[in-house]
């Protein structure tokens, strides 16, 4: 009975709200209109209901895109936030009740303030200037050309007179128009009607801008207020990660831009001008002093415009290291010797140490040790140690031979030898000093007796004679010997007839003869019985 009576009573106050809510706008729908069920037990009743919103969405169109404004019949406080839907997804949120459409679509949008929506609308069939860019952004090499296209639509009546693309640099610069031919580089493409593309050839980095396109009719110049194509022209650098490497290390080389370039593109990976690999980045896992050179990359189908090319150095330690002797060989006592030391190393060798084996301390240090005034002591091998901030490196072993000073024998054989010499050229000298006296003896006895055996002719006294030849003799007779008589006295025989001469000529000396010099020279005369 009590579940009869608090049944009837919550159908009463259903109903009541049902037609009150009725008679101000509102709906409401039961799930079921009755419910049969035990006494005990539990039930449900439900129902859906609507409610009066006065949001609105309200359509202007124009001639280059249709604006959307979310209305209503009051003023509302609070500042809202207005939530713009397409086909269910949000989107954009903002304080301003507006949302601009700027192309054709049969998408449907509605609004909603404080989860209210409005009822949705479509702007299909709104006629208004429109222009879609092929790309919003174009990112390209320096040196390349680029094509920016775009097409675009107008409302029927109009004809395009003129197609103009511009390009704004800094902010606040005027408009910079780009005409067929603009600087040799620019020329336009496409029909002009309903499409138009731009192409720029030689790029330049300072070609970097936003482009965009103005529409001339008869009735109308349109300039659209959509952002165009943002055209970024980059370079290629390589960079290396990290900038310093040391040997076994790890390095990888990047082919950088200032912007990611469209379609993926292959590099190409040069070193020292010859093509070394493909691929994005290059990996040098570990690196050695090979790997080091001038690196530089392209993009694959723009192999002519490749990057500035960068230095890889590769730090190591001292390598191959060696000693070399100056003079080379066996040394003699006494005299000097040079020792050098050579390395491989990045960074060069900032430290050298000379040690001779088997002794601890260094004997010097720099890359070449002299010693000088070398004495048998001296002998032994030297080494020396290459150092520099990646490590350090012996070298091999270098011997140094002392010889000894020449010994006495040596000596003594030396100075015999000498003294046999000048034994031989002082008796050689004798020798033909000795034939020269013993051939002017000769001379001169030859001469005695061919005066003595002529027994015609007397000499009386002669005396202070001094023979001159003529100056024909004199030009003959150079190398010829003199011989000089403080007086002459000749005797003869007496029963011979003895003829005198005032005078006497000498016969003619020979030549290369000794000069003789007499004081005096007496011949005795035999007598008659003895001839």
């Amino acid at each position: 009975m009590a579940l009869r009576t608090a049944g009837s009573v919550l159908v009463v106050f259903l109903w009541s709200v049902a037609v009150a809510l009725g008679q101000n706008g509102w709906s409401v729908t039961y799930t079921k209109k009755s419910i049969c069920t035990l006494k005990g037990s539990t039930v449900e009743m439900s129902c859906s209901y609507t409610y009066p919103s006065d949001l609105q969405v309200k359509v202007t169109t124009t001639w280059w895109s249709t604006t959307l404004t979310c209305s209503t019949t009051c003023i509302l406080t609070g500042n809202p936030t207005y939530i713009w839907y397409r086909n269910s997804k949000i989107v954009q949120g903002a304080s301003s009740p507006s949302y601009t459409v700027y192309f054709k679509t049969e998408d449907r949008f509605y609004c909603a303030v404080k989860d209210i929506n409005s009822p949705a609308v479509s702007v299909e069939g709104h006629s208004y200037f429109h222009v879609t860019y092929t790309h919003q952004r174009i990112c390209t090499l320096n040196g390349s050309s680029v094509d920016i296209s775009c097409s675009y639509t107008y409302p029927s009546g109009h004809t395009i007179s003129e197609t103009i693309w511009y390009t704004k640099g800094k902010l606040h610069e005027a408009p910079q128009i780009l005409s067929p031919g603009y600087g040799g580089r620019v020329e336009y493409l496409g029909n002009m009607q309903s499409d138009s593309i731009l192409r720029i050839t030689d790029l330049r980095e300072e070609d970097s801008a936003e482009y965009k396109i103005r529409f001339r009719t008869g009735q109308t110049t349109w300039e659209p207020t959509i952002p165009g194509t943002t055209l970024t022209v980059t370079g290629l650098q390589v960079k290396l990660t990290p900038a310093t490497v040391t040997e076994g290390q790890k390095v990888t080389l990047t082919c950088s831009t200032t912007c990611t370039l469209s379609d993926n593109p292959t590099y190409i990976w040069y070193k020292n001008g010859h093509v070394t690999n493909q691929s994005t980045s290059l990996f040098l896992n570990p690196v050695s002093s090979e790997d080091a050179g001038r690196y530089s990359c392209s993009v694959e189908g723009h192999e002519e415009i490749p990057s500035d090319e960068e230095t890889l150095t590769v730090r190591y330690g001292p390598r191959n290291t060696s000693v070399s002797v100056s003079p080379s060989g066996e040394i003699v006592e006494g005299s000097s010797v040079t020792l050098t030391c050579s390395s491989d190393a990045n960074p060069p060798v900032d430290k050298y140490t000379w040690y001779r084996k088997n002794v601890t301390s260094p004997k010097a240090s720099g890359q070449s040790y002299s010693i000088t005034n070398i004495i048998s002591e001296d002998r032994g091998e030297y080494y020396c140690e290459a150092q520099n901030g990646r490590g350090s490196m012996n070298s091999t072993a270098q011997m140094i031979i002392v010889a000894g000073k020449p010994t006495s024998f040596v000596t003594a054989a030396v100075g015999i030898i000498v003294v046999v010499l000048v034994l031989i050229l002082c008796l050689s000298g004798f020798m033909w000093f000795r034939k020269k006296a013993s051939k002017s003896t000769s001379d001169t006895r030859d001469t005695s007796e061919n005066v003595q055996g002529d027994s015609s002719p007397v000499y009386d006294n002669i005396s202070g004679m001094a023979m001159t030849s003529t100056a024909a003799q004199t030009a003959d007779t150079d190398n010829q010997d003199y011989v000089h008589y403080a007086s002459v006295h000749f005797c003869g025989s007496k029963n011979q007839d003895v003829p005198l001469y005032s005078t006497v000529q000498l016969p003619q000396p020979q030549i290369q003869d000794e000069d003789l010099q007499y004081a005096a020279v007496k011949f005795s005369c035999p007598s008659a019985a003895t001839r």
